[in-house]
């Protein structure tokens, strides 16, 4: 900086703002993150992230005792309003709450991830989502 004030080089550059200095010390962890997450195993070639999604599936089936199987009856019987009771209070069926929490679970992003998925993976990507949501 001269005695005046600034020179032409120090006017030219502008200081980061707050949003830019966060962005720039949290981007090298959000990388590093990334970098685990989809470090490629190498035996399998599959990112890891998909590997431990996929081991966590079969676990929790496992423990479970296949219970998505199992009582996949009762789960539809519950849906259609057989254990309802119409004198009980609430206006809220038991469909009419599923598909609330469905709409707020599932949501865009999921319609979006099986584009990005076949569009990326190919067809057989849709194969592979179907098998792990089996799981």
């Amino acid at each position: 900086m001269s005695v005046y004030g600034q020179t032409a080089a120090e006017a030219i550059v502008p200081a980061q703002s707050v949003d830019q200095q966060i962005d720039a010390f949290f981007g090298k962890i959000a990388d590093a993150i990334f970098g685990v997450i989809m470090w490629e195993i190498p035996l399998i070639k599959t990112p890891f992230i998909v590997a431990w999604l996929t081991i966590a599936a079969i676990t929790f089936t496992l423990y479970f005792k296949f219970i998505n199987f199992r009582q996949l009856g009762f789960s539809l019987a519950i849906v259609r309003g057989r254990y309802t009771d119409p004198n009980e209070a609430g206006e809220v069926s038991h469909f009419q709450a599923l598909a609330t929490a469905l709409s707020g679970t599932v949501g865009l992003g999921n319609i979006a991830g099986v584009a990005i998925a076949i569009s990326m993976g190919g067809p057989g990507a849709t194969f592979w989502m179907i098998v792990a949501g089996l799981l």
